[in-house]
């Protein structure tokens, strides 16, 4: 079993969907945008483009079943991970979407547990004061450092220019836990796994690390500069 830590008292945050995207609620009343609203809202024409010329191509009601699907799945293969973190049963299914879930967390499992000694929360609400809020799947020592660590769920394979806006999001809950916690992490794990069951992992790491949390600032300043703020 990984042991857990609590080394910092981790607050939870109240989170509200709103028309402009999910925002979080502070403990002073204030509402912050979520990441992932702030890379929604930022996120490059090109990127625009592609997802459009998808749903296009496949057609905007499989598009829309495909990407249904696929949330269903990873919400699921999160819950499986937790629990099992925590030391937890997990509720049983059958249907295909549980059992494909069931079977992309254990690929996970198999190829995390030994390098995870110490885990400090568990999807982690985190912010930076004033600017924004999200919620990241780990925190904790991973292959002897401490680190920001996500699970992620994919259809297919990915390459690793595909899992930029993963990388923001990691650098980003880094900042925010940085400054709430007066730590210095400076390295993040992406875990994923593809329906057919194939593990990848994406690090960020030193240099690069750095590199990620530049572009994270330059995704605030831009997500700001648009609300006229």
């Amino acid at each position: 079993m990984i042991k857990i830590n609590t080394v910092y008292d981790y607050k939870s945050l109240k989170r509200v969907d709103s028309p402009n995207g999910r925002v979080y609620v502070d403990s002073n009343g204030n509402k912050l945008p979520s990441v992932t609203t702030i890379l929604g809202k930022t996120k490059p024409a090109e990127d625009r483009k592609a997802l459009q010329e998808w749903k296009a191509r496949v057609g905007h009601q499989e598009a829309t079943k495909i990407t249904k699907e696929a949330s269903n799945v990873g919400t699921i293969m999160h819950n499986i991970l937790e629990n099992w973190i925590l030391g937890n049963d997990t509720e049983h299914g059958s249907n295909l979407i549980y059992t494909t879930a069931k079977t992309m967390a254990e690929v996970i499992k198999s190829n995390i547990k030994d390098d995870i000694s110490e885990v400090w929360g568990s999807e982690v609400h985190l912010y930076y004061p004033d600017l924004y809020a999200g919620t990241t799947d780990l925190v904790g020592i991973w292959k002897g450092k401490p680190t920001i660590m996500d699970f992620k769920q994919t259809n297919k394979p990915k390459k690793r220019e595909y899992v930029h806006d993963y990388f923001l999001q990691l650098s980003a809950y880094a900042e925010a836990h940085d400054t709430l916690f007066n730590t210095n992490i400076d390295q993040a794990v992406i875990f994923m796994c593809s329906r057919e069951g194939e593990f990848q992992q994406f690090e960020i790491i030193g240099s690069d690390f750095e590199h990620w949390k530049e572009q994270w600032a330059n995704r605030i300043t831009k997500y700001y500069n648009m609300n006229g703020i």
